[in-house]
């Protein structure tokens, strides 16, 4: 039989197995380079084709060991969750074993496995089921957040849990449910209902100020006979809307602070200064990237009651370019006809400002819209003279002073006669604030005295006074 013959047949079957040719000697290999020996053309063709078929032979073998050896694991797998599922007295509870990384970060892929069927991990859309179940809010506005869960299970049954579009809508649905949780729809604090202490509070931290007091102690007096005669019954106090209005440094921040401390109430603050935009105060649409509720809200969130002290600070320092837009939703903010049903952008749902203490303080009216005076209790602040700057400095000023530098009270004296130049340093002042820096800065530099070892007491007289003041 022609071997070639044989050959050519056992290369067409790519299943049988081939007796490759065999290669030139070297002595062969001299002879075919100079032309003794002729080339055999179908001789090194068929070698080629026999090579080739032994290789597609080898790497059919490694494929089906591969893919018997793939069914093999996977039925160990089964067998593996079987067991599992079938727990004995005897068996223990599988250990949590830390996630394994490869150099490059990454989770592997059975630690993804492991982590997507952990049994203790919850739902997501079943926490904010819970979520809004256990909050206080509102029985419709529930519904309107389940009805926005209901539409994220879809998205998420649709394109998968880590599709781009379930990420973006669980963002803004959590964070929104988030807020709405927050906000203390039923939760009050309640009042010290006690006119001695409130003006005992009051006389503690202002000297004078005596219509202004009045003005608090009327309310406090008007919630206790409320009480006393309006027992079992749904009545809501609204509470008057004071605008303290006077020269700076004359106490009207500090006194909207004194006022929560009087009733027992947390205190929160909104400043005005430079306020540009009115979504501060109402908040933005939650459509929006990044939105949030505005400051009225976020204050009630902070102080977690509904019925805070707010302050309202130098309301005539907005910018021209808002003034009209942020004087506008103030008139619902303050108006307490309007303000039980304030609707912020963000929560898009109605909330009460009847219990909330709105205080406003204001250098000037001039900037300040008519419509919004007019919800307003004018209290001007009076500039203090003197002989009440001395009383201030020496009762109030100095001891927060020497508390603030560690001081003890027989380390530091100041003569009588020494007080009358400390408030008059350069002309006159309405408030106390210059006088405020001009006494904590004497009692730095008394502190530097005892520390460095220079002296055990100071006392400032008029002979000394000019090295403890500054030198303008």
């Amino acid at each position: 039989m022609d071997p070639s013959i044989d050959q050519s047949s056992a290369s067409a079957d790519p299943g049988s197995k081939t007796t490759p040719i065999p290669a030139p000697t070297p002595e062969e290999k001299k002879q075919m380079a100079s032309g003794d020996i002729p080339m055999r053309v179908d001789d090194s063709i068929k070698a080629a084709q026999a090579q080739e078929s032994e290789t597609m032979n080898k790497m059919n073998e490694i494929a089906n060991a591969t893919q018997l050896n793939d069914s093999n694991a996977m039925k160990a797998a089964e067998k593996v969750d079987d067991k599992k599922e079938q727990p004995t007295a005897t068996s223990k509870p599988p250990t949590a074993t830390p996630d394994k990384t490869n150099s490059e970060g990454q989770v592997g892929s059975s630690s993804v496995a492991a982590s997507s069927s952990d049994p203790n991990k919850k739902d997501q859309i079943k926490e904010l089921y819970e979520k809004i179940d256990k909050s206080t809010a509102p029985d419709e506005l529930k519904g309107i957040c389940k009805d926005r869960i209901s539409r994220l299970d879809l998205i998420k049954k649709s394109s998968g849990g880590l599709s781009s579009t379930f990420v973006i809508e669980y963002e803004q649905t959590s964070r929104y449910i988030n807020w709405v949780v927050d906000i203390p729809w039923n939760n009050e604090s309640e009042d010290r209902l006690d006119l001695a202490k409130a003006k005992q509070v009051m006389d503690e931290s202002h000297y004078g100020l005596e219509p202004l007091k009045d003005r608090v102690l009327q309310f406090i007096a008007s919630l206790m006979m409320n009480i006393k005669n309006n027992k079992g019954r749904d009545n809501v106090i609204k509470a008057p809307i004071l605008c303290m209005l006077g020269l700076a440094g004359t106490g009207k921040t500090t006194f909207a602070k004194t006022l929560a401390d009087a009733l027992g109430r947390s205190f929160q603050r909104i400043p005005f200064g430079g306020m540009a935009d009115s979504r501060v105060l109402r908040g933005q649409s939650r459509y929006f990237p990044d939105a949030e509720p505005g400051a009225v809200v976020k204050c009630m969130i902070q102080a977690k009651t509904k019925n805070p002290v707010i302050l309202i600070d130098e309301i005539d320092r907005v910018t021209d370019s808002a003034r009209a837009d942020i004087m506008g939703v103030l008139i619902e903010v303050l108006d307490p006809e309007q303000n039980a049903h304030f609707t912020d952008h963000y929560i898009d749902y109605p909330t009460s400002l009847q219990n909330v203490i709105f205080v406003a303080t204001a250098n000037n009216v001039a900037g300040v819209a008519t419509a919004v005076l007019d919800r307003l209790e004018i209290i001007r602040m009076p500039s203090y003279n003197d002989d009440e700057k001395i009383y201030i400095g020496k009762n109030f000023i100095l001891p927060k002073a020497m508390k603030l530098t560690g001081l003890l009270p027989e380390q530091l004296i100041i003569d009588e006669d020494v007080w009358e130049p400390l408030v008059r340093p350069l002309g006159y002042d309405p408030g106390v604030r210059g006088l405020d820096r001009l006494v904590t800065n004497m009692c730095r530099k008394a502190a530097m005295l005892i520390i460095s070892g220079e002296a055990g007491t100071v006392r400032i007289t008029n002979d000394n006074v000019k090295n403890f003041m500054p030198q303008w």
